[in-house]
């Protein structure tokens, strides 16, 4: 891998040849998340007061999922302070877009812009990274599920997609709470437990039937897509002690009405680049890039980065990708990996390494 570089080195070349519009808010994105709004309001309550063939309501559950997700996406924008910049504004705007997530704002913003904008793919200091080799030796569970081949492996990783985010969001509450000022402590949960109270509500009020096709399933659709795109981010990018979003971050490419649908959530290295810039301006930041560091970018269609998730194994060793079971390893973005052509690499990790590895973490227990 070449030389790392901060994401403030890179933003310090590329700002004077960017417009100074685009580091102000763009308040017209809430225009989008108003039509979602109306959307998944107008949908559930057609759920709501229509009885039918519950299969009926299959139709109608994917249509609020995929607006959950939409949500989600301006959400994550608005709490970056790209949308409005006054915190109570902001804070109430991305609760309400990250309501039916069910994440409160205050834990998003510690979470995610505090952590891991900072920690882009650092192996312990990342709360979103994947675990090195060593870590998953401690767990005995981990241990066991890792010694199933990869494809069945990369089976149930795909299926865990459609909770991940809610589960993560819920453990990042858990890691998180004791670090916030005792005096900010019973905001934060009250942003956690509110939304979920409301989705108890409504389980009351339409019985179990009607509520699995107006939130149980719209969440599973939403959770799919959001992580989707999240496991694309930087899973197959190298873990790295330098915060570069050109090495630890990858950009998909999808069609253009996919982009207006989800606030350009696709444009991740970008995201790295310019967390406090609208969206809307990462297709500029995007030709930029290319223009100055092309032999450094990482970018990738949409499923070919999925296909790519699905044939290489998660865990790191040495900032490459490491199968337990096999001791067989893949390169990660820049350190070999080949998408056109997924492969190991000629190296394997040999069967004592795997050993000692295992050995090591039981002596440290």
């Amino acid at each position: 891998m070449q030389d790392l570089h901060s994401f403030g080195w890179y933003a310090a070349k590329l700002k004077p040849h960017l417009p100074k519009k685009a580091f102000q808010p763009v308040p017209t994105r809430l225009w989008g998340g108003l039509a979602y709004l109306v959307i998944t309001v107008v949908a559930l309550l057609t759920i709501g007061l229509l009885d039918v063939f519950p299969l009926f309501y299959v139709p109608i559950s994917i249509v609020i999922g995929a607006s959950f997700a939409a949500l989600g996406f301006l959400g994550h924008e608005i709490l970056h302070g790209t949308v409005v910049r006054k915190p109570w504004l902001r804070d109430f705007l991305g609760a309400v877009a990250f309501w039916p997530l069910s994440t409160g704002p205050k834990l998003w913003r510690k979470w995610h812009n505090l952590t891991h904008h900072v920690h882009t793919q650092h192996e312990e200091h990342d709360p979103d990274s994947w675990p090195t080799l060593e870590r998953i030796m401690k767990s005995r569970f981990l241990c066991w599920v890792y010694k199933l081949p990869l494809p069945v492996r990369a089976f149930f990783s795909f299926c865990s997609l459609s909770f991940q985010f809610t589960v993560h969001s819920v453990n990042m509450f858990v890691i998180y709470l004791k670090e916030f000022n005792p005096k900010k402590r019973p905001a934060v949960i009250f942003e956690a437990i509110v939304p979920w109270m409301t989705w108890i509500g409504l389980l009351v009020w339409v019985g179990p039937v009607k509520w699995i096709f107006m939130f149980l399933l719209p969440l599973l659709i939403a959770n799919l897509i959001v992580m989707a795109y999240i496991s694309t981010n930087h899973r197959l990018n190298p873990t790295t002690e330098v915060n570069d979003p050109l090495a630890n971050s990858l950009t998909v490419t999808v069609p253009k009405w996919v982009d207006v649908l989800h606030f350009n959530f696709s444009y991740h290295t970008e995201h790295h680049l310019f967390p406090g810039m609208s969206s809307k301006y990462y297709p500029q930041v995007k030709q930029l890039i290319k223009e100055h560091w092309p032999e450094r970018y990482h970018e990738m269609r949409f499923d070919k980065a999925l296909i790519a998730l699905w044939k290489t194994p998660r865990p790191y060793q040495d900032r490459v990708l490491v199968d337990p079971s096999s001791g067989e390893v893949f390169g990660a973005l820049g350190e070999g990996l080949d998408t056109t052509n997924i492969k190991k690499v000629a190296k394997k990790v040999r069967e004592s390494d795997l050993v000692s590895s295992l050995s090591n973490s039981k002596n440290q227990k």
